[in-house]
């Protein structure tokens, strides 16, 4: 009789060539999802990016997916032999809730180097989701950094000479590869320090006609910053979220965004799932929480897609964009959204 792991592992060698393995239910389907993401370790890992990626993810709207991205992007980078630090910047701290790091009042926090003068590692703590994986906690401190910082020399630079200090802190082998930061759902100082700090944005996108209202502003507001506060910053990456297949609506919202933003968009889409809502309540992320949902995988694939362009990334010159890679053209935002009204 074959042994069942044998089998499983075959099924899994199969799935990865694209050929039909010997589990072909739905539940075994599920089980290969699984173990594929709880054994990530075992598998190749993601390829490491050839600089350091500081990643925004933003986006005024609130309800689209920047915590959630932020979360399982990470957790999936770690899981998959990247080393993460991800940077909560929303006073709600979401964030350090899905991860499993305490962000009650007076714990350390990324409001302690913004207003304060604690260096990050102060303020930087492990995760449970992997130990590549670690965390800056935002606590409810952060709602009054925006007033707090009014006052301070060069405030929009905080976050990003912080991070620079870290980095530079650390021996090469523990640098992170990825910073990931999650900012708040307004355009205010708090995501004008993580625009500063980034050297690329992220903007997480639902598949709904009300997901382009608004991204106008957002677009004006980088452009604002590279042209006066970061030379670097563009919009590289835009990921759709909370995809229903069973609607039109959906795959019109989805032809739109890719048709306006071409390439930027990743192949990867993120489906509406409810594992990816619950896990958050058990201080998880999907990846660990249900290795084996739809939510899971599709966030693996993500951060696989994240982490193949950042391997072809050319060098990055402080202060300056990168050789080679023209900020992108994003048209005129206002005709889509024209658009997408007349269809609603």
């Amino acid at each position: 009789m074959t042994d069942p792991g044998e089998r499983l592992r075959s099924s899994l060698a199969a799935a990865d060539q694209g050929a039909p393995g010997d589990f072909d239910s739905p539940i075994a389907m599920e089980a290969l999802r699984a173990t594929r993401v709880l054994h990530a370790a075992d598998q190749d890992p993601f390829p490491a990016p050839s600089r350091l990626r500081v990643i925004t993810i933003a986006n005024q709207k609130g309800g689209v997916g920047k915590t959630t991205s932020a979360v399982n992007l990470g957790v999936a980078l770690a899981l998959y032999g990247l080393r993460t630090l991800v940077i909560d910047l929303d006073p709600q701290g979401n964030t350090s809730t899905a991860l499993g790091v305490e962000h009650t009042v007076g714990t350390p926090s990324v409001y302690d180097t913004l207003v304060g003068d604690s260096p990050l590692s102060a303020v930087t703590h492990a995760t449970t989701a992997s130990p590549l994986l670690t965390c800056v906690p935002a606590t409810i401190d952060l709602a009054g950094a925006e007033i707090e910082l009014v006052s301070v020399v060069a405030r929009e630079y905080r976050l990003r000479r912080a991070i620079e200090a870290y980095v530079h802190s650390l021996p090469e082998e523990r640098r992170p590869q990825y910073v990931l930061i999650d900012c708040p759902p307004s355009l205010g100082l708090l995501t004008l320090n993580a625009l500063v700090a980034g050297d690329e944005v992220l903007i997480p996108i639902q598949c709904e006609y009300y997901a382009l209202e608004g991204l106008g502003q957002l677009l004006n507001n980088i452009d604002l910053v590279r042209a006066h506060l970061n030379p670097g910053i563009a919009v590289r990456t835009i990921l759709l979220t909370m995809y229903d297949g069973r609607t039109k609506l959906a795959d019109q919202v989805a032809e739109e965004v890719r048709n306006h933003f071409g390439d930027l968009v990743l192949h990867a889409v993120i489906p509406r799932n409810v594992r990816v809502s619950e896990a958050p309540g058990y201080g998880q992320s999907v990846l660990t929480y249900d290795p084996g949902s739809r939510g899971s995988t599709s966030y693996v694939e993500a951060a696989r897609e994240l982490a193949e362009r950042g391997a072809a990334l050319p060098p990055l010159e402080p202060g300056k964009a990168p050789a080679g890679v023209a900020p992108p053209s994003y048209g005129d935002l206002s005709a889509s959204t024209d658009s997408s009204t007349e269809n609603r």
